[in-house]
C-alpha cells in the first residue's frame, strides 16, 4: 500500500474518487487493487481463490481492510482495470526504482511465445496463393466472355471488379461467346461462384493483415506458431495459437513489456524499446539481448537512438568457434581480407 501511495497509482483508480454516489458505499479500488496483485504473487490466480482469501488469509483481510469482496466484485473490477494497465504499470516501477535507488540505463530483452486460450487445429492460413489461382480462373473466364480488356495484368482480381463484371456478363448476347446460350449461362454461374470465394478469401486476408499468414477461428488475435515445449511431440513442430511476449528487464524487475503477432523476434526489437520510452520517456544506454534479434535494421536502429548495443548476430557464434568461419573480415573502414589473406579495396561503379 506504501508504494501504491508513493506511485500516485491511485489517481488512476475511482476508489478514491471523493464523491458522493447515492446507494450502497463503493469498496476501495486502491485495497482491491493491492489485494489481487498479492493473490497473484501468491499463485491464487482465480476469482473463487481471490475470494476466499480475502476471508481465510490474514494478509489479504489486512489488505481489503476487512472487506469481503464477491467474486463477481473482482471480476468487474479486473475488467475496468484492464485499459489503465499501461498506466498503473510504469507509475509503480518508477515508484520501485526510487525506492530501491538503482537506474534504469541498461535493459535486458527476452521473447517467448505464449499458447493462447483457443480451440487447437481451427487455425486459418491466409490463402493468397489460392487467390491467385482463383484470379487467374477469373480472367480465363472473362476472356472466353469477352470482358477481360481492362483486368490487371498480374495480382489478384478484387471482388469489386468481379462484381462489376457480372453485370457485364448480363449484357452480353449468346452469339458472343462459343457454344452459346447454355455456355454463357454456365459462365455467369462460374463467375457467381468465383465472387463468393473471393469475398471469401478476401475476409481470411483482412483478418491476418499484411504481416502474418495465419488466425485462429476461435482467437483472430492468436497466430500459429511453434512453441518450446510441444506437448504433443515434444518437438516444438506442431502449430499452436499463440502470441509472442517481449520483456524488458532492468536490475531484475520487469520494466516493460510488449505483445506482437510476429514469429520472429527480430521486428519486434524497435516496437519494444519505443514502448518503455513511451512509459519512461528516455531509451535505454545499454541493451543486451541474444542473436535472435541480430540484424542489419536492429543495430541501426540502436544506433539512431543513441543506444550501445550488445546484441550478437545470428553467425557469430560459428565464427567464433571456426565452425563456420567467416568470409571477410573487416581491417579498417575501407579494406577488408578473405580467408585467402588477399585484400579487398571499395570501388566505385561507373
Amino acid at each position: 500500500m506504501l508504494l501504491l501511495e508513493k506511485s500516485n497509482a491511485w489517481k488512476y483508480l475511482n476508489g478514491c474518487n471523493t464523491e458522493v454516489e447515492p446507494g450502497r458505499p463503493k469498496i476501495d479500488e486502491c485495497k482491491l487493487f493491492a489485494a489481487v496483485l498479492y493473490c497473484f504473487v501468491l499463485g491464487k490466480a482465480s476469482l473463487r481463490e481471490i475470494e476466499t482469501a480475502c476471508s481465510t488469509d490474514l494478509r489479504i483481510i489486512y489488505l481489503t481492510g476487512q472487506v469481503n469482496p464477491s467474486a463477481s466484485s473482482f471480476s468487474r473490477f479486473i475488467t475496468s482495470l484492464i485499459p489503465k494497465l499501461s498506466t498503473i504499470f510504469p507509475a509503480i516501477m518508477k515508484a520501485t526504482f526510487r525506492t530501491c535507488s538503482v537506474p534504469m540505463n541498461t535493459l535486458f530483452l527476452d521473447g517467448s511465445k505464449f499458447e493462447a486460450n483457443a480451440n487447437k487445429y481451427k487455425f486459418v492460413w491466409k490463402p493468397t496463393t489460392l487467390h491467385i489461382r482463383l484470379s487467374e480462373k477469373v480472367a480465363n473466364l472473362l476472356g472466353l466472355m469477352h470482358l477481360g480488356s481492362d483486368l490487371p495484368s498480374e495480382g489478384i482480381i478484387s471482388s469489386k471488379l468481379i462484381m462489376r463484371k457480372i453485370d457485364e456478363a448480363e449484357k452480353i448476347t449468346p452469339d458472343t461467346v462459343a457454344g452459346g446460350e447454355k455456355a454463357l449461362k454456365e459462365m455467369r454461374s462460374q463467375l457467381s461462384q468465383y465472387l463468393m470465394k473471393s469475398l471469401e478469401y478476401e475476409e481470411k486476408e483482412t483478418i491476418c493483415g499484411e504481416n502474418r499468414n495465419s488466425y485462429y477461428k476461435t482467437d483472430h488475435d492468436a497466430t500459429a506458431m511453434c512453441l518450446k515445449d510441444d506437448y504433443y511431440s515434444g518437438l516444438g513442430s506442431n502449430m499452436h495459437a499463440a502470441y509472442n511476449t517481449q520483456i524488458l528487464v532492468s536490475n531484475g524487475f520487469i520494466v516493460s513489456y510488449y505483445v506482437s503477432q510476429d514469429r520472429s523476434d527480430t521486428r519486434t526489437l524497435a516496437n519494444a524499446i519505443e514502448q518503455f520510452h513511451k512509459w519512461y520517456g528516455q531509451y535505454p544506454e545499454k541493451l543486451c539481448a541474444d542473436a535472435g534479434y541480430g540484424s542489419f535494421s536492429n543495430y541501426e536502429y540502436c544506433e539512431q537512438k543513441g543506444i550501445q548495443a550488445f546484441i550478437k548476430y545470428p553467425s557469430w557464434n560459428g565464427e567464433r568457434t571456426g565452425r563456420n568461419p567467416a568470409l571477410y573480415e573487416y581491417v579498417d573502414e575501407k579494406t577488408i581480407t578473405c580467408l585467402g589473406f588477399r585484400k579487398g579495396v571499395r570501388v566505385k561503379l561507373v
